[in-house]
């Protein structure tokens, strides 16, 4: 049963302040992210890295959880200069987006530019067959 994904990649700069607690803001703060001149250059060697891991866990999560909401859904979290993701937060937190996240924080990333530092990105999330 092939499912298409559309996947959405925002990640964006903010201050070289503590990063946002809130979720909303956090979505903000990568979107400001990808709009600074180093932000094209991370999403492109980012999906490189994680386009088909990100299929795969989510085609690995739907089979898993059986008859799972596959409502649109929101990624954030915060890399590390190392790639390490931390931070990693969903919203709605669904089954199928807790499943992603758990599988996405355990995953590393290209190193990110040097600001902001920790580097905060935004990944939106529909599946559609």
């Amino acid at each position: 049963m092939p499912n298409l994904l559309a996947l959405a990649l925002l990640m964006a700069p903010g201050a070289a302040a503590a990063p946002a607690e809130d979720f909303h803001d956090r979505i903000v703060q990568g979107r400001l992210a990808e709009a600074a001149a180093t932000g094209a250059p991370y999403q492109k060697a980012l999906w490189a890295k994680i386009g088909d891991p990100m299929t795969d866990a989510l085609k690995g999560c739907i089979a898993h959880h059986r008859n799972v909401d596959k409502s649109p859904f929101t990624l954030v979290a915060d890399v590390q200069a190392d790639g390490h993701p931390v931070r990693v937060d969903v919203q709605p937190a669904t089954v199928l987006a807790t499943c992603l996240a758990g599988q996405f924080a355990g995953w590393t990333l290209p190193a990110p530019p040097k600001d902001p530092k920790p580097y905060p990105i935004e990944i939106d999330v529909s599946i559609t067959h």
